[in-house]
């Protein structure tokens, strides 16, 4: 590659905001080749170097190589997952096998690890910042964690391992995206559609046509797979979709896309890893970057909350039960039934649907409002901007403060499409960072899967798209509001797992406002906004199955910490088998037998949340009694909106998340206000 090519690679070019009219999958090999070559002349240079180590000689121009690595390889991971190509996929997995490699070496090498242990001995560590210091203590752990202190041999070993698992987890998302994409369900005409809203069947009418087909064609893309399983008078349409759904991934589908193996090649691999670093199982391992220090503290956590649950979900079941039975002829309550009697069970207890909500949220005014309660709280001023994108859908937001300065920036890509993995997520672009030549303004990417625009009208979400939207900005916010000039705790970097959620969780209190949501809907037929009424039926309706749906979230959860935890991958039991187990004890809604919920939980498999899917209640609980705080000096207080911003959101990773809780709540946190805020409180 020439010095010219490299030069016109759009992955190299760190100048501004990323080039994603230019990027394609042939710029991802040549660039990571350079950065991997770059970065290894660096950390030979630093590792041999017989100068003292000093932050500015030797953990700043680590930090701002990463930095570079970071950057390029975010660009390419996100156009993965959003702008999914045969050509792209290639280039990713060939690349990523790369970084693992490098990463692998980087956390073993033993000079490298002496260094910090020599800086943060030396006199200069009492003088650095708090920052700086985190960041030191952070690398050292990481290096324990990474195999430094490890035999050769084990070494080794440990890096095959983590090889290994990357490749293994790229393959079980892709396998659960190709069996996604891979489904769909024409019908030719609307005899079989009754009870399916206007917009959703005008959608799957749209997707017909685009295939040269007339009818309505059905996904597993949630926007059309949800509606069906909702709203379908047609029962046998919801248990078609809903199996294709539950089994994807599994053997019931093409064997080359089956992710049972994998779950098994994965946690042997998880486990072998752990006791190589001395800890009994990757429960531990994976909680000794956590706030929770061991499994049975989650254990713990999750079992207090099922008790105090499970008798609400209970009495929820039950009632959906007699409802079923009586008004809709349903004696025996299938998994595909539930969605569609609780929607009707809904409508009846509270008098609305969520499609008549529905109308009331068309895209422009949720932003508005999102918009309009960022600026209230935090003091800051969001606007449209303009930045190259990797799809029409996507559009670029800039973030200024009072002043007018540039604070952060922001792209927004909110429809479900071909191509795009399912969920929600945020992302980081650009770290904060303060550089030679100045401060480096943070970038983020705001991801979800939300109905598109259809029949010449705009985009309406339900309130539950709302609450995501609000969730993923909370993450957004983490990113883009830091006040932490260090790369390695800049925004949600160095940030515990477990309270990492605690901002984005947060912020969907607002969903339930109504000084909020009143200046954020507006009629899409009418342009009248959200009736009074209608809006004190929706906060009657907020906890409606609360507790069905808390027991849910503690099954999942039950089940990854006991799948990390004590659960032998090598003995007979399958994963399979430990959900059994665990429904046996938790589970107030039973799936069948077939149900493959093991084979599509990416979430553990694929993502970051292997032995922390916890999180999410745990971080409810300081989100619900960070939001208490509010409640008590009023929902949109600027005063205490600065105080969150500057005790939660500005520290970043910079110090323990408990530490950023006491110091904006005053005390540390208690698991009443969630059980008041769900409505689970006799």
């Amino acid at each position: 590659m020439s010095e010219n090519q490299l030069l016109d690679n759009p992955l190299l070019d760190f100048s501004g905001l990323p080039k994603f009219d230019r990027v394609k999958a042939e710029h991802v090999t040549p660039a990571v080749d350079y950065l991997l070559s770059q970065g290894r002349e660096l950390l030979e240079t630093l590792s041999t170097s017989s100068i003292a180590p000093t932050w500015q000689n030797f953990a700043y121009p680590l930090e701002d190589f990463e930095e570079k690595l970071s950057r390029a390889w975010s660009q390419v991971s996100h156009m993965n997952s959003v702008v999914n190509s045969p050509e792209l996929r290639e280039a990713y997995n060939d690349n990523l096998s790369k970084l693992t490699a490098f990463y692998a070496d980087l956390s073993q090498d033993e000079r490298l690890y002496k260094k910090f242990r020599d800086l943060k001995s030396s006199p200069e560590y009492s003088q650095l910042n708090t920052a700086q210091k985190k960041i030191i203590e952070n690398e050292l752990r990481d290096f324990r964690l990474g195999g430094a202190e490890l035999p050769d041999a084990e070494k080794a070993r440990f890096k095959v391992i983590q090889e290994e698992l990357s490749s293994l987890s790229a393959k079980f998302e892709e396998n659960l995206l190709d069996t996604t994409n891979d489904f769909s369900l024409i019908l030719k005409d609307a005899s079989n559609l009754q009870g399916i809203p206007a917009d959703v069947l005008q959608a799957a009418a749209d997707a017909a046509k685009e295939e040269g087909k007339s009818g309505y064609k059905f996904t597993l893309h949630f926007p059309s797979y949800m509606p069906v399983l909702q709203y379908a008078d047609n029962r046998d349409l919801r248990a078609t979709l809903y199996r294709a759904y539950a089994t994807r991934a599994s053997e019931f589908g093409k064997p080359e896309w089956d992710n049972t193996s994998l779950i098994k090649d994965i946690l042997k691999l998880k486990q072998e890893s752990a006791k190589l670093l001395g800890f009994n199982n990757y429960a531990e391992v994976s909680l000794s970057t956590k706030m929770a220090g061991k499994p049975a503290e989650v254990t713990d956590f999750l079992d207090t909350l099922g008790k105090r649950a499970k008798p609400f979900a209970l009495r929820d079941m039950q009632e959906l039960k007699e409802y079923a039975a009586n008004k809709l002829g349903l004696r025996e309550l299938e998994a595909w039934d539930i969605a569609y009697a609780s929607e009707k069970l809904r409508e009846e207890k509270y008098a609305f649907s969520d499609q008549e909500v529905k109308q009331y949220f068309p895209e422009s005014q949720v932003l508005h409002g999102l918009f309009k309660v960022t600026e209230t709280i935090f003091g800051v001023h969001v606007k449209k901007s303009q930045a190259p994108v990797w799809h029409a859908d996507a559009s670029f937001y800039e973030i200024t403060d009072h002043q007018g300065k540039l604070v952060g920036q922001f792209y927004l890509d909110l429809y479900a499409r071909n191509n795009k993995r399912g969920g929600a997520w945020m992302d980081e672009a650009i770290t904060r960072r303060k550089k030679i030549d100045g401060l480096e303004t943070p970038v983020a990417f705001l991801t979800c899967n939300f109905s598109p625009p259809v029949g010449g009208k705009p985009a309406l979400f339900t309130h539950d798209e709302v609450n995501t939207m609000f969730h993923e900005f909370g993450h957004g916010l983490h990113h883009l509001l830091t006040k932490v000039d260090e790369y390695g705790v800049s925004g949600i970097k160095g940030v515990e797992w477990d309270a990492v959620e605690l901002p984005s969780q947060f912020m969907e209190n607002f969903c339930w406002e109504w000084e909020v949501l009143r200046h954020m809907t507006k009629h899409v037929e009418t342009g009248a906004q959200l009736p009074r009424e209608l809006f004190d039926k929706m906060v009657a309706a907020k906890n409606f199955q609360a507790g069905m749906q808390t027991m849910r979230q503690i099954e999942f959860s039950l089940f990854d910490i006991r799948l990390h935890g004590d659960f032998d991958p090598n003995g007979p039991e399958t994963a399979l088998d430990l959900i059994e187990q665990v429904r046996d004890e938790v589970a107030v809604v039973r799936p069948p037998k077939w149900n493959r919920f093991p084979n599509n939980f990416s979430h553990i498999f694929a993502g970051g949340y292997a032995a922390g899917y916890y999180s999410y209640k745990w971080a409810e609980v300081l989100s619900a009694d960070a939001y208490s705080l509010f409640e008590e000096n009023g929902v949109l207080s600027q005063e205490t909106g600065q105080r969150f911003w500057s005790e939660i959101l500005a520290q970043g990773g910079s110090r323990p998340a408990l530490d950023s809780f006491i110091a904006f709540r005053g005390r540390e946190p208690s698991i009443d206000a969630l059980l008041r805020h769900n409505g689970m409180t006799n």
